[in-house]
């Protein structure tokens, strides 16, 4: 199982940059500043068309920090899935749900309000929902960023070819 995951990350890995290759954030070589009006939300297409991602700091494509916020609608599901790297969740707006699991369960989702910091170590599989509002939240790691789905029906990028 591991070693099909690791694959499915290696290939979806490609066309996140694909996706990702003209994305940059901030540098962290230098102080600088993004206010919450300024932030540019974008489609990303390894998540559901609703579901948008800002790319705050660094470029998630490269070996390097990168802080980026997910903007999840009320009612959308992320199906089961990993990322290579590990890590760190904030809650900004509404109640973060994530289950932890290979398969979809609404009985394991767990609620995080805003301010609520999450780890996810690497290669974790997980699943989320937007079950009661729209939620943001702020993700940090260290690139490059991956996401692999568990069942490739869910995979919005090989829906889309």
């Amino acid at each position: 199982m591991r070693s099909k995951i690791f694959c499915n990350s290696i290939l979806v890995l490609f066309f996140i940059f694909a996706n990702l290759s003209a994305a940059q954030g901030l540098s962290i070589k230098q102080f600088n500043f993004i206010n919450p009006e300024n932030i540019v939300w974008n489609s990303f297409s390894a998540f559901p068309e609703k579901v948008k991602l800002a790319i705050l700091v660094g470029n998630p494509t490269k070996a390097e920090p990168f802080i980026v916020r997910v903007k999840v609608p009320n009612g959308e599901k992320i199906m089961p899935h990993v990322h290579p790297e590990d890590r760190i969740y904030t809650v900004i707006s509404g109640v973060f749900y994530i289950g932890i699991g290979d398969k979809y369960d609404e009985r394991k989702l767990q609620a995080y309000p805003p301010g609520s910091v999450v780890i996810l170590p690497g290669n974790t599989p997980h699943f989320h929902l937007a079950k009661s509002g729209e939620y943001v939240t702020q993700v940090y790691a260290i690139g490059p960023l991956g996401l692999g789905y568990l069942d490739k029906q869910f995979d919005p990028r090989i829906k889309s070819k």
